[in-house]
């Protein structure tokens, strides 16, 4: 990229070619790797936009300056362009056919001992990567991470805005509300007392905007939650591509968002197939029967099948008993693996005892018959049954899983899936592949209490209205709420909202919360609906999320500029700190001592 001739540079270290031969240029950059042959020095010269290698000579006036410096330091170099002999061009690097001859070197930083190399890429313990992440981020992959993630912003920011949407901030101090997590509170000065919360999500924030006549909001959001860390989650700040739209449908929000979606993968995908558009739509219920989990990796080809009935007063007692007490019996069908050794079945059966399933059962279907441990229970007509169920063909294995909770047989049986997949490497590489989620349940039970609770986004509207939920049985009604997944990771969670005052109170009412609740959690919003809301709807495309999977990285942290480690902590900034007793004085906060 040409800049403007300044006091520091001519040029950029990723600008220069042989077009440039002959010309007297000034760079300046950090020394990424010095290479001293006796006769010559050579310096690889980095800066934001690429290298360049410079040659010193022995006797020029910067030989002895550029001698002395470690790797890391900055500096300011002029010379001559020229081109390099042909049997010594870098094809791999932008101006791998070029070379500056420097006259003069000007001394402009200089580094003290590094604490991890930055021009190799050797494993680095992660927390001492964190605490020097101003470093980290010269490493050229981690680098390359944060461009990416400021090209994907742009990128969405543009399409977002060429369909009409508005990019409007909503509030960051706001007031603690139930979403779903913990919140960050915030004590406040001039009300004692009282605290702020960061906001989860724009929630009631962006839906206000569509009562307010915003026809289609969006912004890049930051959202805080006080969760615990994981691959695919940061502690403390994400973003969000947050949008909502008025007088939307559900067909009309995935009308909006998957070509913005579609969109940024295959401009970013970097020779990556992605599913194209309009992406899949599975049900939440039949995502759970097919594929143990409302994620699924739509690149794993297995299928899981319910066989409950298949095993229901059959000879085998285990798998009997537990249909007849309302359980599941799940089936993975393994096309072409009945060739695998042996010690492959005893491995997998051991894995599942450790994830804590009561062992794994299979058959191995050949030309006119069956074989495994559950195979002398079967008779004719149940193989039979069996094969047509999971299209079993010779050569295939069909593994078992089953519980007496029919949520827990499905959860296992995907495991099982996503095991078998990885092991028998049959997940396909280098290719995105989305699914709609739909229809997800309104409500579910608590597994500790019992209690009815909402299983989503509790301003959902329910499928059926208000009509649903004064007369169907609460576990039995859908919500207009929906996910998009890419490659097993949750992109967005969405809906339709509940725009209607005495809908909103019902479905409050069935999940335990009273109209005096309501009104107090939720006055903004509720008090806005009784002045008119439109219909409206959106969802959030995590934007950490998608970076991650374009970067192809393991763990979101790669591709988040400053992160938390794993316990919520900034090892650069030292946060969280301890305060002084004047500053929690004026937020009218005294500490509690905890029990050791």
């Amino acid at each position: 990229m040409p800049i403007a001739s300044t006091l520091y540079r001519t040029h950029t270290c990723g600008e220069l070619t042989h077009e440039h031969s002959g010309q007297r240029v000034v760079l300046s950059g950090w020394i990424h790797r010095k290479r001293d042959h006796g006769q010559l020095m050579f310096i690889d010269l980095r800066d934001h936009f690429g290298l360049t290698q410079c040659i010193l000579e022995p006797g020029s006036s910067g030989f002895a300056i550029a001698e002395r410096l470690s790797n890391e330091s900055i500096i300011q170099v002029s010379g001559e362009v020229t081109k390099r002999s042909s049997d010594t061009v870098n094809p791999n690097l932008k101006t791998g056919a070029i070379e500056i001859v420097v006259s003069d070197v000007l001394v402009l930083a200089q580094s003290t001992s590094l604490p991890f190399p930055i021009n190799q890429d050797v494993d680095t313990p992660e927390d001492l990567r964190l605490t020097y992440r101003f470093l980290d981020l010269r490493r050229e992959k981690v680098h390359a991470n944060i461009v990416l993630r400021s090209s994907v912003i742009s990128y969405l920011r543009r399409r977002m805005t060429e369909q009409g949407f508005l990019e409007i901030q909503t509030p960051i101090l706001t007031a603690s509300s139930p979403e779903g997590a913990r919140d960050y509170i915030v004590p406040s000065r001039v009300h004692p007392g009282k605290f702020y919360a960061l906001p989860q999500a724009p929630q009631q924030f962006k839906q206000l905007l569509m009562v307010a006549g915003f026809d289609k909001y969006f912004q890049i959001a930051p959202c805080f939650r006080d969760e615990d860390a994981r691959a695919d989650r940061s502690p403390g700040e994400f973003y969000q591509l947050d949008f909502e739209m008025a007088f939307a449908s559900q067909e009309d929000v995935f009308a909006a968002i998957e070509p913005v979606l579609h969109g940024v993968f295959c401009e970013f995908a970097n020779g990556r197939d992605v599913s194209p558009a309009p992406f899949r739509r599975i049900t939440y219920d039949d995502a759970m029967l097919m594929y143990g989990t409302d994620k699924p990796d739509l690149r794993n080809p297995l299928v899981i099948a319910d066989v409950s009935v298949v095993f229901s007063g059959s000879k085998f007692v285990a798998f009997d008993s537990i249909v007849q007490k309302g359980g599941a019996i799940r089936a993975i069908r393994v096309p072409s693996a009945g060739s695998q050794p042996r010690s492959f079945f005893e491995k997998l059966n051991d894995w599942a005892v450790e994830m804590g399933m009561p062992g794994l059962g299979y058959i191995v279907k050949e030309e006119a018959s069956i074989r495994g441990p559950i195979a002398k229970f079967l008779d004719e007509e149940r193989t039979r049954h069996l094969c047509e169920t999971t299209c079993l063909e010779s050569g295939d294995v069909l593994f078992f899983v089953a519980d007496s909770n029919v949520e827990k047989a499905a959860k296992s049986a995907g495991q099982v899936r996503t095991k078998l997949g990885k092991t028998l490497g049959l997940i396909a590489q280098n290719r995105f592949e989305f699914c709609w989620i739909v229809d997800f349940p309104m409500y579910e039970k608590d597994e500790d209490t019992g209690v009815i609770v909402f299983s989503h986004n509790p301003f959902s509207m329910p499928q059926g209205g208000l009509n649903a939920l004064q007369t169907c049985d609460p576990l039995d009604i859908k919500a207009y709420q929906y996910d998009v997944v890419c490659n097993g990771i949750e992109l967005s969670s969405g809906a339709i909202r509940n725009h209607e005052p005495e809908t909103l109170y019902k479905a409050f009412e069935i999940a335990g919360y009273d109209k005096a609740t309501v009104d107090e959690k939720f006055s903004g919003m509720i008090n806005a609906f009784k002045f008119g809301a439109p219909p409206h709807g959106g969802c959030a495309p995590g934007i950490d999320r998608m970076i991650m999977l374009l970067a192809d990285e393991p763990s979101i942290r790669e591709v988040i500029p400053f992160p938390f480690n794993q316990q919520a902590q900034d090892l650069m900034m030292k946060a969280p700190c301890a305060v002084t007793e004047q500053q929690l004085r004026e937020v009218h906060v005294q500490l509690r001592k905890v029990a050791k």
